[in-house]
């Protein structure tokens, strides 16, 4: 542990991957760091050092050490990134007054032995991200014209870099606001560097196994047999203290002893002594380590303190891990062959991805798939998830050509925010299945997870803003994977059947349109007395037919012709196609005996997997949209309101009204201004003063978000009905124990509607909307989604509500103006992703009319940041 002064923001701290796929850890700079910024500076070349500081600089003194490693976290503010115990690079910015404080210099200086790993981008990444928070706009520094590699940085980072000459130096300045391309610069390097550090655990040379035993049902005598029966391409090492040798190799009494590159560390231990292993792993120089002991924190307290300390020194020395309590991982590929797992035959080689968690669903999901003749890419097991998870997985599975399509068995889900993103990127090049136990609000035993107070209907949303398909069981999972494996997606939702049974064809009919799929061609029933030359008759047709996107092929067994036979034929007459086919042989699970056609014992299995692959190839053949960017968009003054409005402490509180006015109108959003009355006659000289129709309603929370409207009244033309209104509403009121009643302008005709957003512990910001009373209040007729939003989020989560056809001019009314709710919704949208502090914004009534919309009403609750935990800038959960 370090010794952090007052102000340390350790939200800053953060592990994070770098080019080369190895690990590292960002933290805030602190005056303790003084010797290391000697060490530093002394290892540093003659160049690297002038190139920093445009000086011979050979030695820092005393005095400016301390002053680079202290700093207020404000105006100063500097982070160090750290390879082991060791300083690998250091970045700073301090802010200028004469901006404002809005403009920062920034320098970085990264060590020569550790550049070309990307850690001056990843540097930059969480300055510019903290600044930001802190409402900086601008970035300047001076540059050598002969230090490429730092103008390089700032370049490849996706902004918009001006250059000026002065004085023999390069004058650089850009804008931190995010821009599309230096978003989809971090997402880029975000992804190459996970995925390389997943294919370092994936695609080792060498693997130790830690414990290996030759007592009898021992797990790391079973790891050592099923490596080798495997055919492990590579070279594998046995350690057992108490043994000279192991199922035929040479046991070592210590992982150091063996004197050779080690890339991969199973270790079988007793769960007490895997910290201390794994800190000799890292010293031999290992690369990953994945833990099958259990004993963790499914086990209790003291398991929970074990995980602490067995992540904590995997991280500080730069390991990736698997587990603890994992059942391990498994590469078909060929030239590895690893099967550095539990299970003891090697599964056949395929092109479909699997992950899980435990080792029991572990088990389950590669039974089914042997089962069923479905071959295996590769295979993880996270057990405990205390480093490597599923995103891990999926990030490398985006580019890996040996897999076509994934299978996801997930118990819990840590960072759901950054599955969201990957798992979009994955899922617009290759089918996702989730299979997803409960609603993702409880923990599982030895999983971190946060509460959630969101709906369970928000996660099911989240998995279909995500392009993920998700289904019920592992059954399901591998239904729909032996179709997406093996058979082309389809092209749209028509489908035809053909079968030789009337009573099958009617059940795969009404199987069919309860997915919504349209059947244009059959059901064709043969007779059961049909040839195979029929069969192939009737197949041909349906194949061919340029009315037909899918087929369905359902029979019992014949009798004239071998069940063989028909088998063949539907597998041939398919594959001469490019559109894709399941088929039902009663009694049959899986693919055919000729390796391509998926074949379910049932026809609505059958027709429930080509629903499924339809409704993912309608999503993947979409328009993404462009992530939306509404102009007029003032974060400064924004982050000014919230920080005005946190300075009195405590845990948070409401905001005012003006105070919501402000924040909003920072995000312009603009609320109809409305006053407090307390008379009849101050109603009547403020309508007065506003200009009539005006409408009066409560003040109280209560009521104005409720389905009556006993607390309004509306379309107030004359001084009389202002007075006789305000008299009756406070008869009412006060009945209630209530008194507060405002004058606000009358809004025209329209719908009323209501958005939200909230900052939740788990999802982080969610965006809600709905038709505003009894559809949204009464029937939970709400959408959600998880920002940041496309284009394409927004229009489906107003089209998604059952209720929007009020929207589009329901018997006759006039329709909405849908562009100017779609940008409101897009700007409530960005302000969530911007604010965590925001934790609850609710806009109601809003007014969604012909010309417009109108907000009437605004409230907000804030609180201080707890911290993402995917915080916007590069960084592995802790």
């Amino acid at each position: 542990m370090i010794d952090v002064p007052p102000g340390y923001p350790r939200e800053w701290e953060a592990d994070v991957v770098l080019s080369d796929g190895s690990v590292a850890h960002v933290r805030p700079i602190v005056p303790g760091d003084v010797e290391g910024l000697h060490e530093f500076h002394s290892g540093q070349s003659e160049e690297s050092i002038y190139l920093r500081f445009f000086a011979p600089l050979r030695r820092l003194s005393d005095k400016d050490a301390t002053r680079f490693a202290t700093v207020d976290y404000d105006k100063r503010v500097a982070l160090v990134m750290l390879i082991g115990d060791e300083i690998a690079g250091i970045g700073r910015y301090d802010r200028i007054e004469e901006t404002g404080w809005s403009s920062a210099e920034v320098a970085f200086n990264v060590a020569d032995q550790h550049q070309g790993r990307g850690i001056g981008s990843v540097l930059l990444e969480h300055l510019a991200a903290i600044g930001r928070e802190a409402g900086v706009a601008l970035f300047v520094a001076d540059v050598l014209p002969q230090n490429r590699k730092m103008i390089n940085v700032f370049q490849d980072a996706g902004y918009e870099v001006s250059h000026e000459f002065e004085d023999g130096v390069i004058v650089v300045s850009f804008a931190i606001e995010p821009t599309e391309a230096s978003r989809a610069v971090e997402l880029s390097r975000e992804h190459r560097s996970e995925a390389r550090s997943m294919r370092r655990v994936l695609h080792p040379s060498s693997v130790v196994v830690i414990g290996a035993s030759r007592r009898p049902g021992s797990v790391g005598g079973g790891l050592v047999r099923h490596m080798r029966e495997g055919g492990f391409a590579g070279d594998l090492y046995v350690v057992n203290h108490a043994a000279e040798e192991v199922a035929g190799l040479k046991a070592w009494s210590s992982i150091s002893q063996i004197g050779a590159p080690i890339d991969l560390a199973l270790i079988a231990v007793p769960a007490a002594e895997v910290p201390g292993v794994v800190r000799e792993c890292a010293f031999a120089g290992v690369g990953a380590v994945v833990v099958v002991s259990a004993g963790f924190a499914e086990a209790g307290e003291e398991g929970v303190e074990l995980q602490r300390q067995l992540l904590a020194t995997a991280r500080t020395h730069g390991l990736r891990v698997l587990g603890p309590n994992s059942f391990g991982l498994i590469n078909t590929t060929e030239g590895v062959s690893l099967n550095a797992s539990l299970s003891p035959q090697m599964p056949m080689i395929g092109s479909l991805g699997l992950f899980a968690q435990s080792g029991a669903l572990a088990i389950a999901v590669l039974a089914s798939a042997e089962r069923r003749g479905l071959g295996i890419s590769s295979f993880a097991s996270a057990g405990n998830r205390v480093d490597i998870s599923g995103n891990d997985l999926m990030q490398y599975w985006i580019e890996d050509e040996a897999t076509a399509a994934v299978g996801l068995y997930l118990e819990s889900m840590g960072n759901p925010r950054k599955f969201t993103r990957i798992s979009r990127q994955l899922s617009a090049v290759k089918p996702v299945i989730v299979v997803k136990s409960g609603t993702g609000q409880h923990a599982v035993p030895g999983h971190t997870v946060r509460a959630t107070r969101e709906r369970p209907e928000a996660f099911a949303e989240m998995l279909k803003q995500s392009g993920v398909i998700r289904v019920e069981n592992t059954h399901q999972m591998f239904d729909v994977a032996q179709l997406v494996v093996h058979q082309p997606l389809p092209r749209g939702r028509a489908v035809a059947i053909v079968t030789n049974s009337d009573a099958l064809g009617m059940l795969t009919a009404d199987a069919a349109e309860s997915w919504d799929l349209t059947i244009t061609h059959g059901p064709v029933a043969l007779p059961s007395t049909a040839t195979v030359a029929e069969f192939n008759e009737a197949l041909e047709a349906a194949l061919s037919d340029p009315a037909v996107d899918s087929l369905v092929a359902c029979f019992i067994p014949p009798i004239v012709t071998s069940d063989t036979e028909v088998v063949a034929q539907v597998e041939q007459t398919v594959g001469a196609h490019d559109k894709p086919c399941v088929a039902t042989f009663l009694g049959m699970r899986g693919v055919a005996p000729g390796g391509s056609l998926p074949a379910y014992p049932m026809p609505e299995d059958a027709v429930r997997a080509l629903a499924a692959a339809t409704d993912y190839a309608a999503w993947r053949g979409r328009e993404r949209g462009e992530r939306v960017r509404p102009g007029g968009v003032n974060r400064r003054l924004a982050h000014d309101v919230v920080e005005s409005a946190l300075a009195g402490g405590g845990e948070g509180r409401e905001m005012t009204d003006a105070e919501v006015t402000d924040l909003l109108s920072a995000y312009g959003i603009e609320v109809v201004a409305s006053q407090l009355v307390h008379t009849a006659r101050e109603a009547v000289d403020a309508a007065a003063q506003l200009g009539r129709p005006v409408v009066l309603k409560a003040t109280s929370p209560d009521l104005r978000h409720g389905t009556g409207h006993y607390w309004i009244r509306t379309d107030l033309q004359s001084p009389e009905t202002v007075a006789d209104a305000f008299e009756g509403l406070s008869a009412v009121l006060r009945q209630r124990g209530d008194d507060g009643i405002v004058l606000q302008e009358m809004a025209p005709a329209g719908v009323v509607v209501e958005i939200t957003s909230a900052e939740d512990p788990l999802f982080g910001p969610v965006v809600g909307f709905g038709v505003a009373g009894v559809p949204s209040d009464l029937l939970g007729d709400v959408t959600h989604r998880f920002p940041p939003l496309t284009s394409t989020d927004v229009a489906d989560m107003v089209s998604g509500v059952r209720a929007a056809p009020l929207l589009d001019g329901y018997r006759g009314t006039d329709p909405v103006d849908q562009v100017a709710l779609h940008d409101l919704l897009a700007r409530v949208s960005v302000l969530a992703d911007d604010l965590p502090e925001v934790q609850l914004l609710r806009l109601n009534p809003v007014v969604a009319h012909q010309g417009g919309i109108m907000v009437l009403g605004a409230t907000a609750r804030i609180a201080r940041d707890e911290g993402r935990a995917d915080a916007g800038r590069r960084s592995l959960t802790r």
